[in-house]
């Protein structure tokens, strides 16, 4: 088996909904996802896929959707505030928990037929959530 790991950093906020601790606040992270993909045999090329290609893609989207945007449950009650501000959002239907948020980069990851196994969002250097479909 063969495999090949990009990572990609990024910067965005969020809070969470229904919790006791310093994350019910809004708040920022340097975050960086680590996206491992997977394939039995090598391409024409010898690859599993073109670190490139995974750059153009994954980087692109999450550049274009989570990049410097708040990371918000739909049912945050900050929302409209923020819209109105015009800050940029991104919202999700749960909590966007570090295992959410690798959650969604792995299933858009695995919906551009890229063979992903494992995606891991590092929302500060010394915690990671893992998501494995």
């Amino acid at each position: 088996m063969f495999q090949v790991t990009r990572e990609i950093d990024f910067c965005y906020g969020h809070r969470l909904l229904n919790y006791e601790g310093k994350c019910k606040y809004l708040h920022g992270h340097n975050g960086r996802v680590v996206i491992t993909i997977e394939a039995e045999s090598l391409d024409d090329r010898g690859m599993v896929l073109d670190f490139s290609d995974i750059k153009r893609v994954v980087s692109t989207w999450i550049d274009e959707n989570l990049d410097h945007r708040m990371l918000l449950n739909r049912d945050d009650p900050a929302i409209p505030m923020l819209e109105e501000l015009g800050e940029p959002l991104f919202l999700f239907d749960a909590n966007p928990t570090a295992e959410n948020i690798a959650r969604l980069i792995y299933e858009f990851t695995a919906a551009q037929d890229f063979p992903v196994v494992e995606t891991r969002l590092w929302e500060t250097p010394r915690c990671y959530a893992t998501y494995r479909g």
